[in-house]
This record gives C-alpha cells, structure tokens and sequence, in this order.
C-alpha cells in the first residue's frame, strides 16, 4: 500500500553510541549486542508487511546492513521531536495518507500492533502505543500535527501524558494501542528474554 509508510527509527549498532544506559551494566560491547537484536527483530516483524517501508538512520545510512528492500534515509538533525516531525513531513510531502513511527527498542511489538496501528487510522486522528515508561513505542497520524512534537519532555516518563493533552487541546481523536515495554536498561532485556541472558 504506498499511501501507507512505516517509518523505523534506527542507529547503527556501534559499541559506545547505542543503548548507553544498558552499557552501565553490562559494558558497551554487550550493550551494542543487545541493539543488534532489537534491529534484528524489528527486521523480523517489519519485512513481509503490506506497507511502504522506510528506515530513518540516525547517524549514517547503512546501504549493506540488514534493511535491504526497504528505502533508506538520515534523519534531521535536532532533538528527538524534531527528528521525527521531519520525518512525517517527507512521507506526507509525497502522498503518503497514513504515516506510523516506530522505533528499534522492543521486544514486545508484532506485526499485529502495527496493523491494528493503521487500521486505528481509519476513525482517529492520531494513534499511540504508549509504554510502560511513560513514553510511547509508536505514533501514527494520517496528516501532520507540529504541536505534537513541539516542547514536549523527550525520554522523560510523562512524555505519553504531554502529548495526549495537546491531542485533546487541539481538539484531535486518539486511538491508543496495548501497552508495551521499552528496553532501555539491563532489566529490561533480562526480563525480555525470560533470564535465559
């Protein structure tokens, strides 16, 4: 469906520069290994799904890792929101009619979700799947919302809180999905994998 984009939020798994607060535990080598299997299982559950695919690297784009068949670009530069809000406006300049982000830090995510995702789109404005942290694993809109990105508390647990009142203060709908968790520390993943790490 190409009015429909996935958007994927990635790094390239460089020991020092990704996943820094697991890194405190367990080392920035093993931290680096934790990230490649969170990129390897957002491959997994993203590759044979219907829509246009795009991955947003954050620091260089990547042509001969794991993302092959599906289209490739840097992200803007700026904080989190920025880099996002600039993505949506890409896909929704060129004709996209319904627009999901995700990133590459869950275990818990399927293909389902991201279905039900797009299909939320339909009666809402806005969906969201928020995590256990207070932040959101994904978020969708079928036009772009700037006041959705704008001053809002990045990694910070009320982020989901501040973005769903400027929902309802711009007087939009939102559709929120099942409730997942995020790996950012050790026990994340630990508690991901079933201890079997």
């Amino acid at each position: 469906m190409p009015t429909h984009r996935l958007v994927i939020f990635v790094k390239n798994p460089i020991p020092g520069t990704v996943k820094t607060r697991i890194a405190k535990t367990v080392g920035a080598e093993k931290a680096a290994r934790v990230y490649r299997h969170l990129v390897q299982y957002t491959q997994q559950i993203t590759r044979y799904s219907p829509w246009e695919k795009i991955v947003y690297y954050a620091d260089f784009v990547n042509p001969n890792d794991g993302w092959s068949g599906y289209q490739k670009a840097q992200q803007a530069d700026g904080n989190l929101g920025q880099r996002m809000q600039q993505a949506f406006q890409d896909q929704f300049s060129t004709k996209a009619e319904r627009v999901v982000l995700i990133g590459s830090d869950c275990l818990a995510i399927t293909e389902t979700h991201l279905t039900q995702a797009f299909a939320a789109l339909d009666t809402a404005d806005v969906v969201i799947g928020p995590a256990t942290d207070g932040g959101y694993y994904l978020l969708g809109m079928k036009e772009l919302h700037n006041n959705l990105f704008a001053n809002m508390p990045w990694s910070q647990p009320d982020l989901l809180l501040e973005t769903t009142k400027a929902i309802t203060n711009s007087k939009l709908t939102v559709s929120l999905l099942e409730q997942l968790p995020d790996i950012d520390e050790w026990s994340d993943y630990v508690k991901a994998m079933g201890h079997t790490v």
